[in-house]
């Protein structure tokens, strides 16, 4: 099934939380690859999580961040999947998936092709960030460990 890029669209309310989670089974270099990525896209979907631009002291201005931080914590690839099921099944939740597929080409085409084959159950996760409501993100995370 084709779903139209329209319906990804970018939230009108900000999210109180973000999470992003990773797969503990990558290496470091994969995981901040990951990690990289989904921040990438969950910030451009909500450009309203960047905040005003920073200035030092000899009055350089600098992109703004974002104000209510990033946890980037641990999951095995069970609760990762069990995640992506409750973002799929919650419109108050925005989710973004990273799949396996993502790191096992350079060619974006071909990642697209991957990953239409694969039905969404069966989707492998490297990684989902998560942004919705201070409460339903941290019971949803809470128990999970911090990558280190």
């Amino acid at each position: 099934m084709n779903i139209p890029a329209t319906a990804f669209s970018v939230s009108s309310t900000l999210p109180e939380r973000c999470v992003i989670v990773i797969n503990q089974t990558l290496s470091a270099g994969h995981a901040a690859n990951a990690a990289a990525v989904l921040a990438l896209t969950l910030g451009q979907r909500h450009p309203g999580l960047v905040g005003g631009a920073l200035t030092d002291g000899d009055n350089r201005a600098h992109p703004g961040l974002i104000p209510i931080g990033i946890s980037v914590l641990v999951a095995d690839s069970q609760t990762l999947s069990q995640l992506h099921e409750t973002v799929l099944n919650d419109d108050e939740m925005d989710g973004v998936i990273f799949p396996v597929e993502g790191q096992q080409t350079t060619d974006y085409a071909a990642f697209q092709q991957a990953v239409a084959t694969v039905p969404t159950g069966s989707l492998q996760l490297l990684g989902i960030a998560l942004a919705g409501k201070k409460k339903v993100v941290r019971k949803l995370t809470g128990k999970l460990g911090l990558l280190s």
